[in-house]
C-alpha cells in the first residue's frame, strides 16, 4: 500500500516539475494576455490574467493543455473544466465559449493548442502497433483526459524547441508524432481513434462540418448534404446533434452569426449588408438570431467590443 502511494506521490510531482517547466517557457513567449501562434505550426500558446466570462470560439481538432490555472469549455450545453490535471480534447470543429476560471496577474492562466493531424494519427493506426482502446467507441466529440508525464514530456521537448528555431522544421514532426501516438494510448484513445477512422460518423459529420464552413451562405438541405457523406438524412441529423450538440441548422446558424459579427466589426459593414452577406434574407430576423446568441442587437454588440478594444479616453 505505501508502495503504491509513494508512486503515485512521485507522479504527481514530476507532472508537477512538467507543468512548471512549461509555464516558464510560455511565460517567457506570451507576456500579454493573447493567444499567440508559436513559431511551430499548429502550436498555440495563450495567457489570461484574470478570470473571464465566456467568449464564444470555434474549437478545431486539437488537444489543449492549461499548466496553470483553470479554464471550461462549454461544448453543447455540456461544461468541461480542465487544469493541470485534465487536458481537453475535441475531434470535430465545435462551436463552443471558452472561460478563465482561476488566473490572476501574479499567477495567470497559461496553456497551450496543438492541432491535431489526421493524417499522422491515421498513419500511426495503419502501422498497426497502437493497441485498440479497452473501452467502447466515442459517442461524444469532446473528451477530458488524464494528464501524465508520458504525454508531458514530449510537449517539454517540443517547447524547447523554441529556443532552436533552425531545429523547428526537422524535429517538431517527430515529436508532434510521438504525442499523437501517446494520445492514441491515453483514455480518450477512442475519440483520438475517431478523427481519422474513414468508416465512423464522426469522420462524416466532420466532412460536413467542412462543407459548411465554406457553404455557409447557401441554402442548406440536410437530404443533400447527408448524401455527400454517404448517410441517411435521420443517421446524418442523429449523429450531427450527438458529436457536436446541435442540429445541421443551428451550427449554419452559429458560423453565419460568428461570420457577420467579424464584417460588422473588422470591416465596419452595417447589420442589414452583414446579414445579406453571410445568407439572411430577413435583417429582422438576423437581428432576432443574433440577440439571441450574442444577448444584444448587432449595433449595441458592436459598439460594446469597440469601446472595449479602445478603452476609455
Amino acid at each position: 500500500m505505501n508502495t503504491q502511494r509513494n508512486k503515485h506521490r512521485e507522479a504527481g510531482a514530476e507532472i508537477d516539475a512538467f507543468n512548471q517547466a512549461l509555464a516558464e517557457v510560455i511565460a517567457q513567449h506570451v507576456t500579454k494576455e493573447q493567444d499567440w501562434a508559436t513559431p511551430i505550426p499548429n502550436l498555440m500558446f495563450f495567457r489570461r490574467e484574470n478570470p473571464s466570462q465566456p467568449n464564444f470560439c470555434l474549437i478545431e481538432p486539437s488537444v489543449v493543455l492549461v499548466v496553470q490555472g483553470v479554464k471550461e469549455m462549454v461544448i453543447g450545453g455540456e461544461a468541461y473544466p480542465y487544469n493541470t490535471s485534465r487536458f481537453l480534447i475535441t475531434s470535430l470543429d465545435l462551436p463552443a465559449t471558452s472561460q478563465v476560471i482561476e488566473a490572476s496577474p501574479e499567477k495567470p492562466c497559461l496553456g497551450l493548442a496543438l492541432k491535431l493531424d489526421i493524417r499522422m494519427l491515421a498513419d500511426l493506426i495503419a502501422q498497426g502497433s497502437v493497441p485498440p482502446p479497452s473501452n467502447k467507441a466515442a459517442s461524444s466529440s469532446v473528451g477530458l483526459g488524464e494528464v501524465t508525464s508520458q504525454l508531458l514530456e514530449p510537449f517539454s521537448r517540443l517547447l524547447k524547441l523554441m529556443d532552436e528555431p533552425d531545429a523547428i522544421s526537422v524535429l517538431a514532426p517527430l515529436i508532434e508524432r510521438e504525442i499523437h501516438y501517446r494520445l492514441l494510448l491515453s483514455d480518450q484513445a477512442s475519440l483520438v481513434r475517431q478523427i481519422a477512422s474513414v468508416d465512423s460518423h464522426g469522420f462524416r459529420v466532420a466532412k460536413a462540418i467542412d462543407w459548411l464552413k465554406l457553404n455557409y451562405a447557401t441554402p442548406l438541405r440536410i437530404e443533400a448534404l447527408a448524401g455527400q457523406v454517404q448517410m441517411s438524412a435521420p443517421t446524418f441529423h442523429h449523429h450531427f446533434r450527438q458529436l457536436t450538440g446541435m442540429s445541421p441548422l443551428q451550427y449554419q446558424k452559429w458560423l453565419r452569426l460568428n461570420e457577420a459579427k467579424s464584417l460588422m466589426l473588422n470591416q465596419h459593414l452595417d447589420a442589414a449588408s452583414a446579414a445579406f452577406q453571410v445568407g439572411y434574407e430577413s435583417p429582422s430576423q438576423f437581428s432576432r438570431e443574433y440577440s439571441r446568441l450574442f444577448g444584444a442587437p448587432p449595433k449595441r454588440d458592436i459598439e460594446r467590443l469597440r469601446s472595449q478594444v479602445s478603452g476609455p479616453d
